[in-house]
């Protein structure tokens, strides 16, 4: 038995209650003539005959309304403005979608069950590794988690309710914020290393503005894309404000929020703010630059009467396992030598 995760996916169909469909292969079949420039070309390559690829062609441009392709002799294949337009909207929606994939996945956990019988309640910040470890080496595990992503301080508080067998959160390395060790108890406690982690600036490629730090975003009146309230990441930009006393009124676009470190990104990425602060992963993801400001601890709360139970110490184990290994080494700015080590509650003043 494996967990089960269901994401959510991206179709076009023409507007209307009867409005006919995109076929599927149609959009790789248009990036692939757009960069190989002939239709020969982009079908091999998608495995699919000259033929097949042409009357692809002729019936998805009567659902789209105009020609999507151009071919002229001894000069190739070209996409039409029409085709660049759908594959632009395509790019600007499954950008918005992944983003938002954390809050709208379903995981249907089954496998390993913990001793009540269910499977392991996992509520946590976002972060894009911990999606990834959970869509593959806990899979491969056979670990059952029920994971939702929600602020550090929110996945505390539904811990210490007893709502959350796992509660994932994270500290800079100046140390936690009260209102973080405020919901952990040092006798109740115990917590599980997961990783530490680059938090910065997130810039338009090249970094047109040159900006340097958080006193720029002000000084320049650049656009920004703030993290919601009651997330870690914003406690750490609060905090870092504090440290250069810098007023959040003197920073445009403060009051704009994002749930996820991919969304943030996304905002850069498509031009609706100048600047936004996440993990360096999430910007990479989108070629974005990054300006590294803090590094930080992210941490898994675990009950310690549990924390020797087969369940949680499969989860361990996963963490602390190869392949969860290599797949922390195709995300930039983290560090999992310690991961899945377990530690008392004192392990957060003393990290650093």
């Amino acid at each position: 038995m494996v967990n089960v995760r269901l994401v959510p996916e991206i179709g076009w169909r023409r507007a209307g209650q009867d409005g006919a469909r995109l076929d599927a292969r149609l959009l790789p079949l248009l990036r692939e003539i757009r960069q190989r420039a002939t239709l020969r070309a982009a079908a091999a390559h998608l495995r699919i005959s000259y033929r097949s690829a042409w009357d692809l062609l002729l019936a998805q441009s009567k659902v789209a309304g105009g020609i999507l392709v151009t071919l002229e002799q001894g000069r190739g294949a070209h996409i039409t403005p029409l085709a660049e337009r759908l594959l632009a909207a395509d790019d600007a929606a499954r950008g918005q979608l992944l983003a938002l994939e954390p809050k709208l996945a379903v995981a249907l956990a089954a496998g390993e069950r913990g001793a009540t019988g269910r499977a392991l309640r996992l509520s946590a910040s976002h972060d894009p590794l911990l999606a990834a470890f959970v869509d593959a080496p806990a899979v491969k595990a056979g670990i059952a988690l029920e994971l939702q992503f929600r602020g550090s301080l929110e996945s505390l508080a539904e811990f210490a309710a007893g709502r959350a067998d796992l509660a994932g959160f994270h500290v800079p390395e100046s140390g936690p914020d009260t209102a973080v060790t405020g919901r952990l108890r040092p006798r109740r406690d115990r917590l599980i290393r997961f990783a530490m982690r680059e938090q910065g600036l997130m810039l338009p490629p090249g970094n047109p503005k040159h900006v340097r730090g958080l006193a720029d975003l002000a000084r320049k009146r650049l656009r920004f894309v703030n993290r919601q309230r009651g997330s870690g990441t914003r406690l750490l930009i609060d905090q870092l404000l504090a440290e250069e006393s810098i007023d959040p009124a003197r920073i445009s676009g403060y009051g704009d929020e994002e749930f996820t470190h991919l969304a943030v990104a996304v905002s850069v990425a498509a031009g609706r703010a100048d600047a936004g602060f996440g993990v360096q992963a999430a910007a990479a993801r989108f070629g974005l630059d990054f300006v590294p400001l803090r590094r930080e601890r992210y941490w898994f709360a675990v009950r310690a009467r549990a924390a020797d139970d087969p369940p949680i110490a499969r989860f361990r184990a996963a963490l602390a396992g190869r392949a969860f290994r290599r797949l922390a080494h195709r995300f930039v700015g983290y560090d999992v030598r310690d991961a899945g080590e377990l530690c008392g509650a004192e392990a957060l003043q003393a990290d650093f």
